[in-house]
């Protein structure tokens, strides 16, 4: 379904050419009040009902817009669902920034983030729409691409950011950051994220239980890469981990 030429363009995830869609199109929708309304009745329609079976009159009616309303800011279903992405990424991204940029030490920075990191993804509608994500990723994989986002800016750089620095400062000792970050997400998330995508976990964990797991992987983390980890020292002395 295309949409007319005089769509508008809204904010994405790395704040580039806030007026131009990923098309290229001019729009003439400016209200983020509007915007933001219709974003949320969209992502009620696809969490509800599925990318594939929701419509752009299930999403106008539920918008209480109209349908040339809404083109005006959006170009098509893909369009909307790259948006919800990227708006909600952004706020993530942001969040977890944030708790890094707050921390006064290495290992409370570790902590922080993985808290922040694990509560997000173990909530009931990043699941929900991490399930019906993968159930049309085949078919569909620009769907899938928009949602996982960008590398550039993604958990995966954030941290790997933050280790290069604390590298250069000779607090941790890594030869492969972006390893070591996505490494470390792992552990974060170990035993909570999977069980929650595949419905063994029925509700989102609470907050001791992310917080232990977050202690636990910061310890791991911290034994092999932090400089005066036991793991650090044995590999900086040429013996074997």
């Amino acid at each position: 379904m295309s949409a007319p030429q005089d769509s508008h363009g809204d904010p994405t995830i790395t704040e580039l050419a806030p007026a131009q869609d990923r098309r290229g199109s001019r729009r003439a929708g400016h209200d983020p009040v509007k915007r933001e309304q219709i974003l949320q009745a969209a992502k009620r329609c696809f969490i509800r009902d599925g990318f594939e079976a929701a419509s752009m009159n299930d999403i106008t009616a539920e918008a209480g817009v109209s349908k040339g309303t809404l083109y005006v800011y959006f170009a098509d279903k893909e369009d909307l669902f790259a948006n919800i992405c990227r708006d909600a990424r952004s706020a993530a991204m942001a969040f977890a920034q944030h708790e890094l940029d707050a921390a006064t030490s290495v290992p409370e920075a570790l902590r922080r983030y993985a808290i922040a990191m694990t509560t997000r993804l173990t909530q009931d509608d990043v699941v929900k729409a991490q399930r019906m994500v993968l159930g049309v990723a085949e078919r569909m994989p620009q769907l899938a691409t928009n949602f996982f986002g960008p590398e550039p800016f993604s958990g995966v750089v954030l941290l790997k950011t933050y280790l290069d620095r604390r590298v250069a400062a000779g607090e941790l000792v890594i030869d492969d950051t972006e390893l070591a970050a996505r490494q470390f997400n792992d552990l974060a998330q170990s035993g909570l994220f999977k069980r929650r995508l595949f419905c063994v976990m029925p509700e989102p964990p609470d907050a001791e239980t992310i917080a232990r797991m977050a202690d636990r992987a910061v310890d791991m983390f911290l034994a092999y890469y932090g400089a005066d980890g036991v793991l650090a020292r044995r590999r900086a002395e040429g013996k074997s981990a």
